[in-house]
């Protein structure tokens, strides 16, 4: 099952802005810190930030000299982000052309992980094509390994496609809440290493991480997420 098209467009529409309170979208200032250091950015080079959401990653690198476009499915999202370059579609099919990004970013389950199983390889695929020669990337992704350990009470993890169902209690700027199925992929560091080679991505760092709290650490058990670096 895909949390993707219409489905996710409804998430987002009763979300807006609201998605910004929450927990995980704090530490945005510490996350694109990291990432300046750990994909060697610099002024003026040009940054896809796939599944951008309302924009919070690709404000903060803008801020820091970056000329960002971004790009998700939910027009919600890129309507209230503000100023700036957003482009609309499925990051399945990145509509650019081959060799146009210095660097890409898709980060917080943004598109990639977010398909149910379904096509998350074809979502590094599309990112390392739109990249220049040398260019370098950035994905997290769920982590298997902590769904399973923690796995919350009323959630469903299907072992044979790595895919943790829940149902998700998402409120809307006024407070109000709505239920929401969500497939999200989880993934293993080898699932990831394997998925950057056949998308042609060296891989430079693979990390354990939290929202908020970015670091160089080994991959482990207590950590949500998982951060990869790469580069084609």
């Amino acid at each position: 099952m895909e949390i993707t098209g219409r489905e996710f467009e409804a998430l987002a529409e009763h979300a807006g802005e609201a998605y910004l309170r929450y927990s995980f979208a704090q530490g945005t200032e510490q996350e694109v810190g990291f990432l300046w250091e750990a994909l060697d950015l610099a002024p003026g080079m040009r940054v896809l930030d796939v599944g951008c959401g309302p924009g919070r990653h690709a404000r903060a690198l803008r801020a820091r000299g970056a000329q960002v476009v971004g790009f998700d499915l939910s027009q919600r999202f890129l309507t209230g982000a503000g100023p700036g370059e957003w482009v609309r579609g499925d990051a399945r099919s990145l509509p650019f052309g081959a060799s146009v990004f210095d660097r890409a970013v898709c980060l917080c389950q943004g598109g990639f992980g977010l398909l149910g199983g379904v096509d998350d390889a074809a979502v590094m695929a599309e990112m390392a094509r739109v990249l220049v020669p040398g260019g370098r990337l950035a994905v997290s992704a769920f982590s298997a390994y902590f769904v399973v350990r923690y796995l919350e009470a009323g959630d469903a993890f299907d072992a044979a496609t790595g895919v943790n169902h829940e149902l998700a209690e998402v409120r809307d700027p006024s407070g109000r809440t709505r239920s929401f199925d969500l497939w999200t992929t989880c993934f293993t560091p080898r699932e990831l290493r394997l998925m950057a080679a056949a998308s042609g991505v060296t891989v430079t760092g693979l990390w354990a991480i939290a929202p908020g709290r970015y670091a160089d650490a080994p991959p482990d058990l207590e950590h949500p997420e998982f951060l990869l670096v790469g580069q084609v």
